[in-house]
């Protein structure tokens, strides 16, 4: 198993329920390993995935399907 990482930007201020809701589904894909938002930058969420069974970009349609502005950083 390969792992990579990858941070996702959400331009919305979102509540603790909500954050929780995100990381809860994304924890939910197969092949992702962690997710978890950043207790100081709450608006970067870090998910640690297998890149064999899923692709960045689809973290990034996961967040976006729940009607948020987000977009991957560092790539």
């Amino acid at each position: 198993m390969n792992v990579a990482d990858t941070l996702i930007h959400i331009d919305e201020t979102l509540d603790a329920k909500a954050r929780d809701a995100i990381e809860t589904e994304l924890r939910e894909v197969p092949g992702v390993i962690s997710s978890h938002f950043n207790p100081e930058k709450e608006h970067m969420l870090l998910v640690a995935f297998d890149p064999a069974d899923i692709r960045s970009s689809d973290l990034l349609r996961r967040v976006r399907n729940h009607g948020y502005h987000a977009e991957l950083i560092g790539l």
